[in-house]
């Protein structure tokens, strides 16, 4: 999946040259926790979150200078320079930028310019999604040697048993870097016939850790 499927595109923006009270109430009626600043062309320039504005906003007792802090121009005190990204980036490549940066939103820019955003809980709901996690199912675990065409062969096993795969994620063995881990996410509430059939081929199903039928 790529951002431009997912990124929200109706963004809420505000000028260098807006107030951090026109930023309190722009966050508070349109209940967002992120603000890209741009310019008269659209160009992103900076970025304002609700931790910048905890953070300037007076306190209750600084009455005598709680106006002139309301006051304060978003150019002095938004984030800058701002990381962007692209609606042709992936989505997994951007959930590593969140990640690795630790930021909480990521404006989307095209050709110089601001044409969507994406937060962290976007980012969450998606992979939730690409998981097949909120579909109903059952989860099946397989252990395999890391070698080509064990994806195909489980794959097969499962489709014996017309079973429909929602999703599948592959991940190393933690213990072992000759084997890997085929997660299936498959449309049976019941998957015992799938994992006897994986164990009748000599697969090792990890869960569920189902005894095995009785001869």
């Amino acid at each position: 999946m790529i951002i431009e499927d997912m990124m929200v595109r109706d963004v809420h923006t505000l000028a260098p040259d807006a107030t951090l009270n026109e930023a309190i109430e722009l966050m508070s009626k349109e209940k967002v926790r992120h603000l890209p600043v741009t310019d008269v062309t659209g160009r992103v320039v900076g970025i304002i979150t609700d931790r910048d504005i905890k953070e300037f906003s007076p306190s209750p007792f600084q009455t005598a200078d709680s106006k002139q802090l309301y006051e304060t121009k978003l150019l002095d005190i938004m984030t800058t320079p701002v990381i962007t990204g692209h609606p042709l980036d992936f989505v997994e490549e951007v959930a590593v930028l969140f990640m690795e940066e630790k930021i909480g939103c990521l404006p989307i820019v095209s050709e110089d310019k601001l044409v969507g955003m994406i937060t962290e809980t976007d980012i969450l709901h998606t992979l939730v999604q690409l998981t097949g996690a909120t579909q109903p199912g059952s989860q099946i675990e397989v252990k395999v040697p890391n070698k080509q065409g064990m994806l195909y062969e489980v794959a097969g096993i499962i489709r014996k048993n017309h079973s429909n795969i929602h999703s599948v994620l592959v991940y190393p063995d933690r213990h072992d870097e000759k084997y890997k881990v085929l997660v299936f996410r498959v449309q049976t509430m019941n998957p015992m016939s799938v994992i006897e059939d994986l164990r009748e081929e000599g697969h090792e199903v990890l869960w569920p850790n189902l005894p095995s039928s009785p001869l």
